[in-house]
């Protein structure tokens, strides 16, 4: 087993679980819950599907409707939250980022990657929050303007592991990634 006071192996071990979320859709670091503000200052969370993750640029990548409240309320405040938790692992990741929502042409091959019948995720009407008549009262047309990509450049990772004594350590993008342990 390797020394549990090992900052960097810790944080190794976190970004294996990301990456693993990307590729492995039973992972559950595929789909990590994603927290916004809203304008009025309203926490709004939800679960995402994680689709990217680059650890030489420090970023996660999330596909989204641009007509959705979190692309709202990421226009007032680009920052967000991500928090995956990791059961089997016994392992609590949480990220916050600055997010730029990227639309158009900058997406085209983003889109090109989508399979023709998820991209009914991006288009719903009428758009997604709007009070409808009944629980099937909308459709889900495949919008390509309507496709966009959040990407959330990493500021903060907080990592707490659970077990007979628990761990936590926090690395920030400001000091390029060197961690340091925190009293959980």
């Amino acid at each position: 087993m390797s020394d549990p006071n090992d900052l960097p192996t810790f944080l190794d071990y976190a970004w294996r679980h990301l990456i693993r979320g990307v590729a492995d859709g039973r992972s559950p670091a595929r789909y990590p819950t994603f927290a916004t503000v809203a304008a009025d200052g309203t926490p709004e969370a939800r679960t995402v599907a994680l689709r990217a993750a680059s650890r030489p640029q420090s970023t996660l990548e999330v596909h989204t409707d641009i007509a959705t409240a979190k692309v709202v309320a990421l226009k007032h405040s680009p920052k967000a939250a991500f928090l995956f938790w990791l059961p089997r692992a016994n392992l609590q990741i949480r990220i916050t980022t600055t997010v730029d929502i990227q639309t158009g042409s900058d997406v085209d091959g983003q889109w090109d990657r989508i399979p023709l019948a998820s991209r009914v995720s991006y288009g719903t009407e009428p758009t997604p929050g709007t009070v409808i008549s009944d629980a099937y009262a909308y459709e889900k047309p495949s919008e390509r303007e309507r496709f966009g990509v959040l990407t959330c450049k990493m500021l903060h990772i907080d990592l707490v592991q659970l077990g007979e004594r628990h761990r936590r350590a926090g690395y920030n993008f400001k000091n390029d990634w060197v961690g340091e342990w925190l009293a959980p």
